[in-house]
């Protein structure tokens, strides 16, 4: 495993084009964009404002910088560096902002969910989408990139509508049986929509393309329901994480549930490898202590972990959470699929160092990772069953049905890892600190696991 030099960053915005060719970097109000292979700086633009939000196009030719406090949007061309785009919503505001799947059109949402302003950048037409619903996931397009789907409130009431991409007309128009609709999905296929109502009501939704309701379930009434909602990339599976600690999978053909994994303080499991993270301090020598050693910020006093793996029964550090605040931290928060949808990784919010890795195929729990401060981020190689997370420290934790791993990030002044991303071909991951980032390369061993 090698890793980079350490390159600036800003709002930790930085993405890797879908082509896997160019790594795009903000810094302030600057735009800057890397070959991938060898990170030197092919282009460098300047915006206006400070950069909140930046994305690329599907083809990867254009970079989208929007500026949410100056309600301004910045289109850069990677082709033709000249070429720029400048779109402003003026005293409307701008809270959103984001690209349509053919890349020729930007969506932005204005303050106070007024309105969706839908801007071409090929006739300079522009459409508008009324009552678009101020909530966690309201607009999804579907993979194949030819439907959208968006969330509205209107007359105290939510409804759906779905849009074709290709001129926005729309399609479908209907009325859902939520009290506070939530959010929304398609699913990989693009065959079924999954909507979900607010942590008030445990409900799920799922529609057809042409808005027929094909099934509702609900786990439980009266106490707080759905937290996360996933599809797994086959499209056969629906996993739904809630505040009562459980994920409940539901099948694609009779959209029932087939299992449901639970998160206990005590893991009894036999079959199950629970990893937990040791660290210990390197001693450290007299002859060390100089202050040029102690002035340079090496990894003298870092500090240096490994896994143990754990006999069960193993307790885990439990949370418990204050129940006079709101949006308690207690429940399934965070869901991923591996790309094979082999393997589901979970996180409950009152155990927040755990990360729990469940096979769906098997419909049991493989491993469990104890890391000793709590998870930041966690993701899915996108090629291989190989999970990458981080807390907050200077180390990077891998693990594959192979075993666990934990690497220290080999940078001068400690390099935290706050978040990370993966290169589309699974051969390198973006590692993210508060104001800097550096590339971790797979070797051929680790490729291979």
């Amino acid at each position: 495993m090698n890793f980079s030099e350490v390159f600036k960053q800003s709002n930790q915005l930085c993405k890797v084009s879908p082509d896997g060719k160019y790594l795009a970097t903000c810094v302030q109000y600057r735009l800057v964009v890397r070959d991938v292979e060898t990170l030197q700086i092919l282009q460098l633009y300047t915006c206006l404002d400070q950069i909140s939000h930046m994305d690329w196009s599907s083809d990867s030719l254009f970079i989208l910088c929007a500026m949410y406090k100056r309600g301004l949007v910045q289109v850069w061309s990677l082709e033709q560096p000249d070429w720029h785009c400048k779109i402003d919503e003026g005293s409307i505001g701008l809270v959103s902002s984001r690209w349509s799947p053919d890349g020729r059109h930007i969506l932005n949402t204005t303050e106070f969910h007024l309105r969706v302003t839908v801007w071409s950048l090929c006739t300079k037409a522009v459409s508008y989408i009324k009552y678009p619903k101020a909530c966690q996931k309201g607009i999804d397009f579907s993979r194949d990139g030819c439907y959208m789907a968006l969330a509205e409130r209107r007359d105290c009431k939510d409804f759906v509508s779905v849009f074709v991409c290709d001129d926005w007309h729309l399609l479908r128009h209907f009325e859902t049986e939520t009290q506070d609709l939530a959010g929304l999905e398609w699913s990989p296929n693009g065959c079924v929509l999954a909507v979900w109502d607010s942590c008030l009501e445990y409900k799920v939704l799922l529609y057809s393309l042409d808005g027929r309701l094909l099934s509702t379930y609900s786990a439980y009434e009266w106490s707080l329901g759905v937290k996360s909602v996933t599809w797994s990339p086959s499209s056969q599976f629906l996993a739904i994480g809630s505040y009562d600690e459980k994920v409940r999978i539901l099948n694609h053909i009779t959209w029932k549930k087939i299992t449901q994994f639970e998160h206990p303080a005590t893991i009894n499991n036999t079959k199950a490898v629970v990893y937990k993270e040791v660290v210990k301090r390197p001693a450290v020598c007299s002859d060390d202590l100089s202050l040029h050693n102690i002035t340079i910020g090496n990894t003298l006093f870092n500090t240096q972990s490994k896994y143990e793996i754990c006999p069960t029964p193993v307790q885990l550090p439990v949370v418990k959470p204050d129940p006079d605040r709101a949006n308690p931290k207690i429940g399934v928060s965070t869901l991923a699929f591996s790309s094979d949808s082999r393997y589901l990784a979970t996180k409950n919010d009152n155990m927040a160092s755990v990360v729990w890795v469940w096979d769906v195929q098997k419909m049991s729990l493989v491993a469990v990772l104890e890391q000793t401060t709590a998870v930041r981020c966690f993701q899915w190689d996108p090629r291989r069953p190989r999970l990458a997370l981080c807390t907050g420290n200077t180390k990077l934790y891998l693990w594959s049905p192979a075993g666990c791993v934990s690497v220290q990030v080999p940078t001068e002044g400690g390099f935290q890892v706050q978040s990370l991303n993966w290169h589309c071909s699974g051969d390198s991951i973006i590692l993210l600190g508060k104001e800097q980032l550096c590339l971790c390369y797979m070797d051929n061993d680790q490729k291979d696991k």
